[in-house]
C-alpha cells in the first residue's frame, strides 16, 4: 500500500430526520402556514428544544443568504409565527419564490451539517470499517475501535476512544483536524497519519504531510526539536512537526521527557506493515511470536496464549488473515513443531519436545 493514497470525495450524508423536518417546516413557512398548519408547526417546536435550535440556525442562515434586512430572532424561543405577513412580504421583495427557499435551505444543509457534524462509530473485534466524513476527511477504523467526531466551523476535533485508525485529511488551513487520544492531540491540516491506542501508548505514525503532537491538556508539544537546532532559537520556530515516514510512541514515561520525545524514521516497507491491516492482512518480518500473537488476538474473542516464555521470542515473518487464526496455529504446528493445547476460550502454544 502507498502511503501516498488519496480517496476521491465522498457525498454528504442524508439529513437525519431531525433535520429533514426542520427543513420541511422550513420550506412551508416561506409561503405562510394556516392556522392548523401554524398550531402543528408550534407543538414541533414545544416537542424538543433542538427543533426550535435547528429551525432558528436556518432562519439566521436565510438571513445571510438574502433576508439581511430583517432582524434575526434573538433566541429559539423568540422565532417569530411564520405566517406573519412580514415573512412573506420578504420573500415577495427579494422576488424568491418557494422553489428557491427550498434550494437555499438544501445548500443551507450542505454547509451547516459539515461544520456541526457530529457522532461515534464503533467496530466490532473482527470488523473493519471506512467512515467518509462530512468535510470530505476519511476515517478507517481497525478492529475493536471507537472514534467520536465534533465538528464546528472553527475546528474538526476527532476523539480516538479505543483501538486504532487511519485519517485521510481534507485540506482546509482555517479549520484544523485534531485527533485526541490518551491525552495526545494530532493537529493536522490536509495530510494522512494512522493513530493507535492501547493501554501501554498512543503511536502516531505520518503518511502523507506533517501534523504536530502535542499533550491534550497543557497544549505543549510532545515531540523533541529538530536535531543540531541551537537551543536559542527554539522560541523561534513553533511547534516541532511529525513528518511523512516519521514516527512517534507517547507512552507515560516519555510525556515527562523535558526535553521532548525523539521521532523515527520508517521505511516505506515498514509503513506498509503497518497499514497491512487496511487490506485484511497482518505482515511481519521476523517479528517476536509475542508480537503476532498480541496482533492476532485483536481480531477474535478466542485468544492465543503463549505458554513457554522462550517460544514467546522465538521470531517469525510472513503474511497472515487476521481472520485465520486456526491456519496461522497450523503452521506452528506443521512448520515449526509447536504443540497446542485447546481451550474453550483459548489455544495455548508451547515450544515441542
Amino acid at each position: 500500500m502507498s502511503p501516498t493514497n488519496s480517496h476521491p470525495a465522498t457525498p454528504l450524508p442524508e439529513p437525519t430526520e431531525m433535520e429533514a423536518a426542520a427543513l420541511a417546516w422550513f420550506t412551508r413557512c416561506q409561503s405562510g402556514l394556516t392556522e392548523e398548519q401554524e398550531t402543528a408547526f408550534r407543538d414541533w417546536l414545544a416537542a424538543d428544544p433542538r427543533h426550535a435550535a435547528l429551525f432558528n440556525e436556518l432562519d439566521s442562515t436565510w438571513e445571510l443568504l438574502g433576508r439581511a434586512g430583517e432582524p434575526a430572532p434573538a433566541s429559539a424561543a423568540d422565532v417569530p409565527s411564520p405566517s406573519l405577513p412580514k415573512r412573506r412580504a420578504g420573500l415577495l421583495r427579494f422576488g424568491l419564490p418557494v422553489a428557491a427557499a427550498a434550494a437555499l435551505a438544501l445548500a443551507y444543509v450542505g454547509w451547516w451539517r459539515p461544520a456541526h457534524y457530529s457522532g461515534e462509530t464503533v467496530t466490532a473485534i473482527g470488523a473493519l470499517r471506512t467512515l467518509s466524513l462530512p468535510d470530505g476527511s476519511v476515517v478507517t477504523l481497525n478492529t475493536d475501535s471507537v472514534v467520536a467526531a465534533a465538528f464546528t466551523p472553527a475546528e474538526r476535533r476527532i476523539r480516538l476512544e479505543r483501538g486504532e485508525a487511519h485519517f485521510t485529511v481534507a485540506k482546509n488551513p482555517d479549520r484544523p483536524f485534531i485527533v485526541e487520544a490518551g491525552g495526545v492531540s494530532v493537529r493536522a491540516v490536509g495530510t494522512a497519519f494512522n493513530v493507535r491506542l492501547d493501554s501501554k501508548a498512543v503511536e502516531v505514525l505520518v503518511t502523507e504531510g506533517k501534523v504536530r503532537v502535542d499533550d491534550t491538556a497543557s497544549g505543549r508539544s510532545l515531540l523533541a526539536a529538530p536535531a543540531g537546532v541551537d537551543p536559542a532559537v527554539l522560541p523561534t520556530l513553533g511547534h516541532p512537526i511529525l513528518g511523512a515516514g516519521q514516527k512517534v510512541v507517547v507512552t507515560p514515561e516519555a510525556e515527562r521527557v523535558s526535553a521532548g520525545i525523539a521521532a523515527t524514521a520508517v521505511s516505506v516497507d515498514e509503513i506498509q506493515r503497518t497499514l497491512s491491516w487496511q487490506e485484511r492482512r497482518l505482515d511481519f518480518d521476523l517479528a517476536p511470536l509475542s508480537e503476532i500473537v498480541a496482533e492476532f488476538n485483536r481480531y477474535s474473542r478466542h485468544k492465543l496464549v503463549i505458554g513457554d516464555p522462550v517460544l514467546a521470542e522465538k521470531r517469525f515473518g510472513g503474511s497472515f488473515r487476521p481472520d485465520d487464526q486456526a491456519g496461522f496455529v497450523r503452521m506452528l504446528q506443521e512448520n515449526f513443531g509447536v504443540t497446542v493445547q485447546e481451550t474453550e476460550t483459548a489455544t495455548v502454544l508451547r515450544a515441542g519436545p
